[in-house]
Formats: structure tokens, C-alpha cells, sequence
């Protein structure tokens, strides 16, 4: 396959594969990718692209203050044509979001008050 291991290890993570899918197909920046991420620090997602350059499947290139990446599409080799069929299929980006609300960092949302059913009611 000759993807390197820490590509793969790069890969495993549900994070790093959002990335990647956000990166896919055009450049962006830092910023707009952390926003995407909703709930992670830009600090977390900062480790991430680090990750994801270090492992050889992202480019960065940094314009002034801002650093933009990109997908390696090449380096993924068929790995990547993997990654753009479950990135389509609908029931892996359900599977996604789960994975990423359980590494959620931070508090729970509460449940609302009231909505606890009590004993014998329908």
C-alpha cells in the first residue's frame, strides 16, 4: 500500500479525518478549518494539522500571518479513493459525528428540566 505507519496512525483519528475531508479538494486556512471544527480549541486543531503535515499528507504554506492546507491527494494513494467513498456514504458521516461528539472536551449539554418521564405516565 505504501503508506507509511505514522500516515496511518495520521488517519485513525476521527479529527484528523474531518481535516483531511475539509482539505480534500481546496486549500484553506488555519482559521476557517478551526471554525469548521466547532467544539475543538484552535490550539487542538493546530496539533492536528502539525500531525497531519509531519505524516506527509497535508501541505501547508503560510501567506503573512496566515497558514494555509491542503490535502497530499497523491501521497494517500488508494487509501484515498477510501476515504472519499465513506466520506459519501451517509451512514459513515452519522458514525463521524458520533465519534466526534463522544470526544467532545468540556461539560455535557444538560437535559432540559422536566424531560425525565415519571413513573407510570406514557
Amino acid at each position: 500500500m505504501g503508506l507509511e505507519t505514522a500516515a496511518l496512525a495520521a488517519i485513525a483519528s476521527p479529527r484528523r479525518r474531518e481535516i483531511l475531508r475539509l482539505v480534500w479538494r481546496e486549500e484553506r486556512a488555519a482559521g476557517e478549518i478551526h471554525r469548521a471544527m466547532g467544539d475543538v480549541t484552535f490550539g487542538a486543531v493546530s496539533q492536528q494539522l502539525r500531525a497531519l503535515c509531519e505524516s506527509g499528507l497535508l501541505e501547508a504554506r503560510a501567506d503573512g500571518r496566515q497558514r494555509f492546507y491542503k490535502a497530499r491527494r497523491e501521497a494517500m494513494g488508494p487509501v484515498g479513493e477510501l476515504l472519499e467513498r465513506m466520506w459519501d456514504d451517509a451512514l459513515w458521516q452519522l458514525k463521524q459525528r458520533a465519534e466526534l461528539a463522544e470526544r467532545r472536551r468540556g461539560p455535557r449539554a444538560a437535559r432540559p428540566r422536566g424531560s425525565r418521564r415519571k413513573k407510570g405516565t406514557a
